[in-house]
Parts: C-alpha cells; structure tokens; sequence
C-alpha cells in the first residue's frame, strides 16, 4: 500500500507527531472516510463532546487523491458532529489535499485547543503552529488572502473557517480554493472549537503510488473516457445543476420548503439558464476533465464563485424564488461566513413554514414577517444567522432544534439532526433509504441514487433497474449503490466522474499493490458502511431512528410526483434483510459482521 505518515497535531501541548497506519487497516479499508471510521472508532463515544478539547478533527485523503486522475482531487474531515452527535464526515474538492500528499503525508489528526488562536503551517516536513490573533473573525476568501501572502510560498494551499466556525455554529463549514467546501456535519465548528482557524500546506514530493508504470496507462485512458462522457459533457456546460429542469419535470427539486412540486417561473433558476446568462467561465478541481465549477459576472459585472445545484434550489425554488443574481450572492455569502448552504436554507424554510402556519408569530422574532419570495428578509436571516442575533441564534441551531423550540419538531425536513438536500424522495423514491440510513443523516453524498433513478445504472455492480416511484424491490439495488460510493468515498473520487467499476478497480490494484476484483472492492465499501453504522449505533442510532420526516411521506399536491406516497416501512423491511441487518433494531448481525472482518466491534453491540 501507498498510504504515508498521518500528521498529529496536540494544540494544547502544542506538540507535532505522526502517526503510521496499519498495513491491514490500508488494505480492509483503503483511505478516506473508510479508514477514518477505523482510525477514530475507539475515540468516538457517547461521551464524547464533539465541541471539547479532546475530540478528534481528522483531513485523510485516499490512495488516489492528487494521482491526476481521474477526479481524484479530493479529500475528507471527519469526527464526531455537533450538529447530529453521530459520524461526522464531509467531502472537500479543489487542490488542498493533494497538496498535502506532497508534503509527505496523508491526513492530519488533531486534539486539543489552542490558548489563543492559530493556524497550522505545514511546509514539506517542517510544521509549525502561528498565530491567528490577526485573522480571527475575518471572512474565508480573506482569510486565504491574508495567510498566502504572510507565508509568500508560491502554490501554497489554505483550508479554512469563517466567522460561523469561530462561533461553534453546528453547520459551519471549511472551505478552501474557489469556494470548495467541506460543508455538512459542522467540521468547521470542531476547528473553531480548538481555536484553529486554518491548516496551509505546501508539498514539493511526488504523489505516491505503488506501481506508477501500470497505474499510468489506466489513468490516461480513464481521463480520455471521463473527458467524453456525456455526464462529463453536461457538468461542464451547465455545472452540479446540469439537469435541474429534468428534476423539476419529475417534481424531484424541492420547492417552498418540500411542499410543492412544481413552481412557476422554474426555469429563470435552471441549470441552462445560468450558464446562458451569467456564466463567464468555469473552474476546475486538481487535475480534473469535468470542470464543474462556475464562474459568473452578475449585474454589477464582478467575477464570483457561481452556485452549484444545492445552493440553487436552497435559496431558489425552496424559498420560492428566482432570482438568479441573488441565490448567487447568497451563495457567496455562506461561504464567506463560512455556513452550509443545505442546512441554512433549508432551516430558513422551515422559518417560513412555521410563521405560515402561525406556529411562530411575529412576536417570537422581533416583530418579523416571514413570507416566501422576500428576498430582503432571507438575506437578513443569513446575517443574523452568523451573528447569533435576535432570531437568528435560532436557526443558527439548524432545523431541528428550531422545530423542538416551537414544539413542530415533526415539522423539520430532517434526519437525525441533518437537514435534507435538495432531492425529494417523492420524485426519486431510492432516496427514502438513502436519506432515512446515511450514517450522517439525511445526505445525498452517501449515495446519490436519484441518478439510478433516472437511469445512471452500474451493471457490473450486479444493479438492476427499477421505476423512480417503485418501493421494496429497489432496496437491495439502494444498498449495493452506497456501498459502491462508500469506495469512492475512501479513495477519493468525486461522485461527478463517471467511471465504469472495472476501471475504479484497475485504478486500485495498481495505485495500492492489491489483486481486487469487483466484489473484493465492493465488500470494503460494505465493511466501512457497516462500521459506520456501529458506531452510531453506538451513538445511540437504533431501527427508530431510520424514518423521514413526517412532510416527505405526505403526497405533494402537484408536479411530476403528484399523489405519490412513500412506503418506506415495505423498503426498510427489504433493506435490513439485504444488509442483514437485526429487523428489530436495526443493528449488523453477528454473522454480518464476523463476513466483514468486523467482529472485533461484535462485543460493543453485544453491550447495546
């Protein structure tokens, strides 16, 4: 295997070390998510708060991440979260990580807290703790501005926090580059709490692999298919929301807070109407064909980071409007302070349901109205939202919280604490299981089965088609689907790269010295989904805790979905007995685990 030294950094001592993984953790789990969950398993208990000083913040990259290709650029933070006190892990693109590669390692672990506020320098072997007194409290992009031109370092990379992560609000992100992001479970309110304010790296070493001379041939081609794929094609052209209009013909795209299935005037906030519009150019990951990423001029005519699909339909359809310019700078304004996007719009929209409900009255929020379109209080919401002020340190809570305060928690679009994305299971019925079973909550970054849905099936996966709207009998076809992407999670390959499973597993043979076929790969991807699993159930996660919010089972009163009702009990039935998994409390079997080489966690459920 190719996995070099893990980075570990003690803020309160203020001591470097590292740290070497374990030949056979590399090989049973690869990198990435996968071999975090294995890394920080014994750390991750019920006791733990994820705000404390001892709590772990783990960057791991995977075997391929800064390998060029293809769209390998990619690397994630994981711990325990604040805002669902389950796993934590979140998905981060642009150069960062292989930068860090390059530097010689391939994660950074980190405890304790600072006295006063720092960033962490990494140079090659040379690490060092500096000050960030002078940095506190300033914005992301200025952030990374401020730092490259105290280091002076020619390529050097910066991961950082806004001011939402200094304030520990439970969504608050990292970010780094061109506004990527690694935006959900609040890992950005982890690093706050350890009054870190940013990790820069610079590498000037080669990017390992094991067989370079066999791994390179597989590359190119895999780059030459991936740069013609018709996926590929679409993402460039038109970015994440590439097929937002086919979303919004199968009343996928959620509207006015998952209410509506359609709205008029949709297509002003498409994917096609971006680009027609306001697109000037396009940004790209390291070494990556796809360059999904969107550059704008809005009316003013400056340059900004242009909203991918999520932060469209949040701040678009979602809160019934269409503004393009303004779902733009709203955009640009989470990330600045450095807030999810998903959570924050979503929170918002429960807001508006409430108050149109009459649950939350002007009188609970300083004599407000909210009312769905006004474009002026969203933005209001978002300031105060960083800031904790008035209502806002509400919401800054995230949606379930904000149900509980007002006793509508059945009201919050939400699974265990993680606000849903913007995929409604009603039009694209395999995200039921996905969301009601993601081991961070409602999340569409686990398995992006509204895909398969519409057709994207893997063959080769053993994957069959099946109608959007079925129910049961796609839930072992949902189970294969996220244990495919929990591989592409732990090497780390975006979800956006279309790439045939035979060729994932030519990458990885080579890259790490293995002798894998499709199943051998498919059955480490099943290994880590099910160790995530444990330790949530550890966490306090049982069969219960596998539901959806009680709006997304109603039927939705117009759009392609129109009428539809999701059995998700029937598919939850179907599910447990494909992962054979306890149907009544929804744990690994015994036998499960021990076929997994995971029956040395065995005696921890025994205890539950």
């Amino acid at each position: 295997m190719t996995l070099q030294p893990i980075l570990t950094v003690d803020l309160t001592a203020g001591e470097i070390g590292q740290f070497n993984v374990p030949a056979e953790w590399e090989r049973d789990y690869l990198g990435g998510a996968s071999l975090a969950a294995r890394m920080l398993y014994d750390e991750l208990t019920p006791e733990l708060d994820p705000l404390l000083p001892e709590a772990p913040l783990l960057f791991l990259n995977g075997p391929l991440s800064g390998t060029a290709g293809p769209a390998v650029g990619r690397f994630v933070t994981c711990g325990k979260s604040p805002a669902t006190g389950l796993w934590a892990e979140s998905n981060c693109g642009g150069f960062w990580g292989p930068e860090l590669r390059k530097a010689g390692f391939d994660g950074v672990l980190i405890h304790g807290r600072a006295e006063k506020p720092v960033y962490i320098w990494i140079k090659d072997d040379e690490v060092e703790l500096r000050t960030a007194e002078n940095i506190w409290g300033i914005e992301t992009y200025q952030v990374q501005e401020m730092i490259l031109k105290e280091l002076n370092v020619n390529g050097a990379r910066v991961a950082t926090i806004g001011p939402a992560g200094e304030r520990q609000i439970p969504f608050a992100l990292i970010l780094t580059d061109h506004g990527r992001v690694a935006g959900r479970t609040g890992m950005g309110a982890v690093m706050g709490s350890k009054n870190l304010k940013a990790v820069a790296v610079k590498g000037t070493a080669t990017v390992p692999v094991l067989d370079a001379k066999a791994f390179a041939p597989v590359r190119s081609k895999a780059n030459r298919d991936l740069r013609e794929d018709s996926v590929t094609s679409a993402l460039r052209e038109l970015g994440s929301a590439s097929a937002s209009d086919y979303f919004d013909y199968l009343g996928e795209s959620s509207k006015k807070g998952f209410s509506r299935g359609s709205m008029e005037g949709f297509e002003r906030v498409s994917g096609s109407s971006f680009s027609e519009s306001l697109l000037v150019g396009v940004s790209a990951c390291h070494a990556c064909v796809i360059a999904c990423g969107r550059v704008v001029a809005l009316s003013e005519g400056d340059k900004r980071k242009g909203p991918e699909y999520e932060t469209i339909m949040g701040f678009g359809p979602n809160l019934w409007i269409d503004d393009k310019d303004f779902i733009t700078r709203m955009g640009e304004l989470c990330d600045r302070y450095g807030m999810d996007v998903i959570s924050l719009s979503n929170t918002i929209g429960l807001a508006f349901t409430l108050f149109e409900l009459g649950v939350i009255a002007e009188g609970d929020i300083g004599g407000m109205k909210l009312q769905w379109g006004d474009m002026e209080t969203v933005e209001k919401l978002i300031h105060m939202t960083a800031r904790q002020e008035g209502f806002g340190a509400q919401l800054a809570e995230g949606a379930r919280a904000l149900g509980q305060q007002y006793a509508a928690e059945e009201r919050a679009i939400q699974v265990n604490g993680l606000e849903v994305a913007y995929h409604d299971p009603r039009g694209a019925s395999g995200m039921a299981l996905v969301y009601a079973t993601s081991p961070r909550g409602a999340c569409h970054n686990q398995s992006d089965y509204f895909l398969v849905d519409i057709g994207q099936v893997e063959t080769e996966l053993g994957m069959e088609f099946f109608d959007r709207q079925a129910g049961a009998e796609k839930a072992t076809n949902v189970a294969r689907h996220q244990d495919w992407r929990t591989v592409f999670n732990a090497l780390v390959i975006c979800f956006f790269a279309n790439v045939a499973p035979q060729t994932v597993v030519d990458l990885i043979n080579p890259a790490c010295g293995l002798d894998w076929k499709i199943e051998d790969m498919l059955l480490a991807g099943e290994r880590a989904w099910n160790l995530k699993r444990v330790i949530n159930n550890r966490l306090g996660i049982s069969k219960e805790n596998d539901r959806l919010p009680k709006p997304l089972l109603d039927p939705l009163p117009d759009g392609g979905s129109e009428g539809y009702i999701i059995d998700l009990d029937a598919m939850l039935k179907v599910y447990y007995e494909a992962r054979e998994w306890d149907p009544d409390t929804g744990f690994p079997t015994q036998k499960k685990l021990k076929e997994l080489g995971l029956d040395w966690v065995a005696d921890d459920l025994k205890e539950l």
